[in-house]
């Protein structure tokens, strides 16, 4: 099948999928393949979830975004070799950039597949002793990377059964303390002497999507699961989809339909049915019913609470759930440039940092003799200003411009696109709201933008934020929560594949292992269905 109607569908099929995200679809082509009859339900009346490249530039109309997720590089290679589907995917190189708001000649990071010339610039601006930590650093997580890899796609088991498990006996301690620790505390076992360094990581890594700060337990897991980059090609970096992220769904998408799932779109789901405790179909919003043995729940856990009878989870599971609950911290600013910015500090003929991601840290204009806090007194401070609701003045900023790896997201007018991605903000704002600080706030975040690349609010053509509650609602995550649950939950105290309702199923981020675009969630959940089901 190669389209599907929007609004038309069968009255009885034996699965229903609930959301047409990367995860939903996944479990839509294992399930088919098994002779199942699987019917997808997507709410938007696009698939993919978070996992989109569109068009969301009004004064840039031809140009394309990833407005989601920005960039594929957790996805085992193991799945998409199950799933027999390529996506084409661009190696960032360089893939880090850590600029400073200085003069050409100031401290700066360009990370890229030349280690030797990494090596010269961390001894150059930082310390030998930070080429010897970063070292060590990156040489453990290779270990655990390929120690972990097979529990991804397995169902969960607590995190030290895990350790052993998985995990090689000298490093079962350091992984135990890792996932159950903070990202600070692990750091600091591998005495860097940059503290600046110790901020990248902690933010990039550890502090991603998370509602947390660098100092709370569970920030390692998250900084764990960011490092899982096996994709062929990457060296353990994160990489860019070929058309943005969009052709992750849309490959899985071809592949279901090809197996014979069906994909219906503007079509929310209101509620599951049960009879007699067990899953009987689904309710549409338009008050038709499905009929269905199985209904996963490719949505976030909680929206999929919502859609049961109230009582029919165990209650162990709803309170464990409701516990770990928790909103968006995330903002995104999309952005539409006329031109590339030029970093003030690189020196001429220095090699584009484009395509990487761009490191705009609190704290980092210590390094070139300026004044404010040292970086991670500053990230700690951008944490509390969180936590109280207050909007961060320097919040942290990861800042992607892919148009120039990938060309073919550019429009005819050569534009390219860009995003901000700052982490953290609150979910709900002190003494203001949103509508009313928004404005104000994207000043801000240009203007830091500014202090690193002066004359870059002269190159926004058109500029798209979306704050945590835009998150949720463009998306529709509840809370507006990137990862679902955040990924300071790990290992089987995420949401469970098998629900305790017969028939019921969950298969989203929410889930092991983790939050982000990986696709494991959904693979577990069709293997548990099919196991259930004795095929």
């Amino acid at each position: 099948m190669t389209g599907d109607v929007p609004g038309e569908v069968p009255g009885r099929v034996d699965v229903v999928v609930v959301g047409a995200g990367h995860n939903g679809l996944v479990s839509a082509i294992l399930l088919s393949r098994a002779g199942l009859e699987v019917l997808v339900l997507e709410a938007a009346d696009v698939i993919g979830g978070a996992t989109r490249t569109e068009n969301p530039f009004p004064r840039v109309p031809e140009l394309r975004h990833s407005t989601g997720s920005y960039l594929l590089g957790l996805m085992p290679p193991e799945l998409l070799a199950a799933l027999d589907v390529r996506i084409p995917v661009l190696r960032r190189d360089p893939h880090y950039f850590l600029p400073t708001p200085g003069p050409a000649g100031s401290p700066y990071l360009l990370f890229g597949t030349d280690t030797a010339a990494t090596r010269r610039q961390l001894t150059e601006f930082f310390s030998p002793a930070d080429v010897a930590a970063d070292d060590a650093l990156q040489a453990e997580l290779a270990a655990l990377r390929e120690d972990l890899a097979p529990a991804w796609l397995a169902e969960p088991v607590s995190v030290e059964e895990t350790a052993e498990r998985h995990v090689r006996p000298e490093l079962r301690t350091a992984f135990v303390d890792l996932v159950r620790g903070s990202v600070a505390d692990y750091l600091a076992r591998f005495d860097f002497r940059s503290e600046l360094l110790v901020s990248m990581y902690a933010v990039t890594d550890g502090l991603s999507g998370l509602n947390a700060g660098p100092d709370d337990p569970g920030t390692g897991h998250n900084f764990l699961v960011h490092n899982m980059c096996r994709l062929p090609g990457s060296g353990g970096t994160w990489m860019i989809a070929e058309g943005g992220m969009g052709t992750v769904s849309r490959t899985f998408a071809d592949a279901a339909r090809a197996s014979g799932a069906r994909i219906v779109t503007g079509t929310p789901v209101t509620a599951i049915t049960l009879d007699r405790g067990a899953a009987n179909g689904v309710v549409l919003a338009d008050g038709r019913e499905i009929g269905a043995e199985v209904v996963l729940g490719a949505c976030d856990p909680y929206r999929l609470m919502e859609l049961l009878p109230d009582g029919a989870l165990p209650t162990t599971l709803t309170a464990r759930m409701a516990a770990v609950r928790r909103t968006g911290t995330t903002l995104k600013l999309n952005l539409a440039l006329r031109d590339l910015p030029r970093f003030s500090c690189l020196p001429e003929g220095t090699a584009s940092p484009f395509g990487s991601t761009i490191h705009l840290l609190p704290g980092s204009a210590s390094l070139t003799g300026g004044s404010g806090e040292p970086p991670m007194a500053a990230l700690r401070a951008m944490w509390a200003d969180v936590q109280a609701g207050r909007l961060p003045e320097e919040p942290t900023i990861e800042w992607y411009l892919h148009t120039t790896v990938d060309p073919s997201l550019a429009d005819p007018a050569g534009h390219h696109s860009s995003a901000l991605f700052v982490q953290s903000v609150p979910y709900e704002l002190a003494g203001t709201t949103w509508d009313a600080a928004l404005p104000g706030y994207v000043e801000r975040l240009v203007a830091i933008c500014e202090r690193y690349a002066p004359g870059t609010g002269d190159l926004i053509a058109d500029a798209v934020p979306l704050p945590p509650p835009g998150i949720e609602a463009h998306f529709g995550i509840t809370g507006g929560h990137i990862h679902h649950v955040d990924n300071t939950i790990s290992f089987a105290d995420r949401m469970p594949y098998a629900t305790g309702v017969d028939g019921v199923y969950a298969g989203s981020a929410g889930c092991h292992p983790a939050g982000s675009v990986i696709g494991a969630a959904g693979h577990n959940a069709a293997q548990r269905i099919l196991a259930d089901l004795g095929r």
